[in-house]
């Protein structure tokens, strides 16, 4: 008896250790770590010959490496930081935290990096867009037109999947490069100013968007958008004090 309890006790330790072990890494981290994605730099082509006229012309950009955040910044990253909780839907700390203003993630970027020493930033347009296709591993694909190369039901949430709400980060499938919610989830912030004819045929290294401007450049569509709408070269531009319940960020960082 005494040695079947023994070994009761140790298959208990080995599944308690396992369980552990299979926590996702957002929850095992601590509140103002990050988990990022590295992102070997190359060129792509940027933007379509078709399609809305800010997306146009298709441009060969060339980029150095960078990080980008694996998924959008949650709730209980942003309130381990800011101490409130400004988003629409409360209480559902692995949401991506949403109604912030581009001012008001500009605040947390900086308290974040005193707090951890690093240098997070919001990602220009071309990374978001470069890393969304899946960077250079898929090179010979970057005109594909979502975050992924699976069905559109399997790597977001948007109009026909989302029961008109948003949902935690990182339950849809990733894409080639393991980041998650590319597509879909919550429009993503970027650091460029936008501007509607800013593309051109020229080739262009590292680019950082126009140095002025009244509206800044939104990427990935969100649970509120239809299938048009969440794919990797579709651009909004909202103006830097706008706040929605679909429309959040992710950080990234240069290498």
């Amino acid at each position: 008896m005494k040695k079947i309890m023994v070994f009761l006790a140790t298959v208990l330790s080995i599944h308690a250790s396992n369980a552990q072990n299979n926590k996702p890494a957002a929850r095992l981290a601590s509140p103002t770590a990050i988990e990022m994605i590295q992102v070997i730099g190359g060129s792509f082509d940027m933007g379509s010959d078709s399609g809305a006229v800010d997306r146009r012309p298709a441009h060969t950009v060339k980029l150095n490496n960078f990080s980008i955040g694996k998924y959008e910044i949650t709730q209980r990253q942003w309130k381990a930081v800011m101490g409130t909780n400004p988003s629409y839907y409360e209480n559902c700390d692995e949401c991506p935290v949403t109604n912030v203003s581009w001012a008001d993630v500009q605040t947390y970027i900086q308290k974040l990096n005193d707090a951890t020493g690093k240098n997070f930033r919001l990602p220009t347009e071309a990374e978001w867009e470069f890393a969304a296709r899946g960077g250079i591993r898929e090179n010979e694909m970057n005109m594909k037109s979502f975050a992924g190369k699976k069905l559109l039901q399997t790597i977001a949430w948007y109009e026909a999947n989302s029961k008109d709400r948003v949902h935690f980060v990182g339950r849809k499938r990733p894409n080639q490069l393991d980041i998650h919610d590319m597509t879909g989830n919550v429009e993503e912030w970027c650091n460029d100013w936008y501007a509607k004819g800013y593309f051109s045929a020229k080739d262009v290294t590292n680019p950082k968007g126009p140095e002025t401007g009244k509206s800044k450049v939104v990427r990935g569509g969100s649970w509120n958008s239809e299938e048009s709408e969440v794919t990797v070269i579709r651009r909004a531009a909202y103006v830097p004090e706008s706040k929605s319940n679909y429309l959040g960020f992710r950080v990234a960082c240069d290498q």
